[in-house]
C-alpha cells in the first residue's frame, strides 16, 4: 500500500507538470517539483524512527541540499543556449551529481 501511494503521488506530479506546461503560466511547472512531497515522507520516517536531534540534522542537511539544485538550474540555464535540450539536461544532471557528491563528502567530514 505504501508503495502504491508513492507511485500515485509521482504520477500525479507528472500530470500536474504536463498540464501546467501547456498553460500561459507554463513557468509555474518549475515550482511544482519543489513541493516537498518526498521531504514530507522522509521527515516523517526519520521523525518516527529516530531521535528529534536526528530529525533536526536531516532538516539542516536538506537546507544545504538546495545548493546542488541551484547548480543544476544554473548549469541548465547556461547550457540550453549552447547544446541540444537533451544534452543540456544531461550536463545539468551531471553538475547536480558532482555538487551533491561534494556536499555529502563535506557533510560527512564535518558531521561524521
Amino acid at each position: 500500500m505504501d508503495l502504491m501511494l508513492k507511485a500515485t503521488l509521482g504520477a500525479a506530479v507528472v500530470v500536474i507538470l504536463a498540464a501546467l506546461a501547456k498553460t500561459r503560466n507554463y513557468y509555474i511547472a518549475g515550482l511544482v517539483p519543489l513541493f516537498p512531497t518526498f521531504a514530507l515522507i522522509a521527515h516523517y520516517i526519520v521523525g518516527k524512527g529516530r531521535s528529534l536531534e536526528d530529525l533536526k540534522t536531516t532538516i539542516v542537511f536538506g537546507m544545504w541540499s538546495i545548493i546542488p539544485y541551484f547548480i543544476y538550474l544554473a548549469t541548465l540555464y547556461v547550457m540550453v543556449d549552447r547544446m541540444r535540450l537533451e544534452a543540456s539536461l544531461a550536463v545539468a544532471a551531471l553538475a547536480w551529481l558532482m555538487a551533491a557528491t561534494v556536499l555529502v563528502s563535506v557533510w560527512v567530514r564535518l558531521h561524521g
